[in-house]
């Protein structure tokens, strides 16, 4: 039962920094926050993360060429150029990696204001730290295993980001439902997205892309991060940029 509560822990944790901290702010900049939280959302993405840390600006810059390029050639995740979603997700990470390293030729508008942490991020990306990660999954396996298939949950739990993902950019393009008309395949993958935090409602995201609410164009869409992201604005500890009013499906 450790293990289970273990992934389950890592999934949500993890997913959680990714659309709260990696998408809706790097990418989107749905909401704002001091610098000293910019900097804590880094530590604790890196945390919860673990052994498949996705930085800020590598994430921020490739996500903004996915909406603006989405189901084209220039796309970095798209089902309809590649055959599997290993073929989609390895082609992701390259692309990934080029920007983070800033290898190629990125246009301004896909890297203004994406928050980059450079010393930090060279050391949450090396293999020091996704080998010490993994490490103390395998560690932590050891101690709590007691089933033979509980074995089978570490690669999820040394890939977890990658599997996320593919989960949204692969499956999120194929199957589901739309609410609105798009130059694209996205897709709303659930109807109550308790799996994805909200980032199942891929096509009123690609619809909407600087709206904070991924849900709530039908009275099933729950964005679980969004209610979050209204306690914390309650708090006092981000403000959300609220550019539109409640959306009506077209479809």
């Amino acid at each position: 039962m450790v293990i289970i509560i273990f992934i389950i822990v890592l999934w949500y944790s993890g997913l959680f920094f990714q659309t709260f901290f990696l998408h809706r702010y790097a990418a989107h900049q749905t909401y704002t926050m001091s610098k000293f939280g910019e900097k804590l959302c880094f530590i604790l993405t890196w945390i919860t993360q673990g052994s498949n840390y996705l930085s800020a600006y590598g994430y921020g810059v490739m996500h903004r060429m996915h909406h603006a390029f989405a189901d084209t050639e220039k796309d970095p995740h798209s089902p309809k150029y590649d055959p599997n979603p290993l073929a989609m997700m390895w082609r992701t990470k390259n692309v990934y990696q080029q920007i983070n390293k800033q290898k190629i030729a990125i246009e301004e508008k896909f890297t203004k204001n994406v928050p980059q942490w450079k010393a930090f991020d060279k050391f949450a990306s090396s293999w020091y730290s996704r080998i010490g990660w993994g490490a103390f999954y395998t560690v932590f396996f050891i101690i709590f295993a007691e089933y033979w298939w509980h074995w089978l949950l570490l690669p999820v739990a040394i890939l977890m980001a990658p599997i996320h993902g593919m989960i949204i950019n692969w499956f999120g393009h194929i199957y589901g439902y739309v609410n609105f008309k798009v130059n694209d395949t996205s897709k709303n993958l659930f109807r109550f997205d308790w799996l994805m935090l909200g980032e199942g409602y891929h096509n009123n995201h690609h619809k909407f892309g600087g709206r904070a609410n991924f849900g709530g164009v039908r009275w099933h869409e729950i964005d679980v991060t969004y209610m979050i992201m209204l306690l914390l604005e309650k708090l006092g500890w981000i403000k959300m940029n609220r550019v539109m009013a409640t959306p009506k499906r077209e479809i």
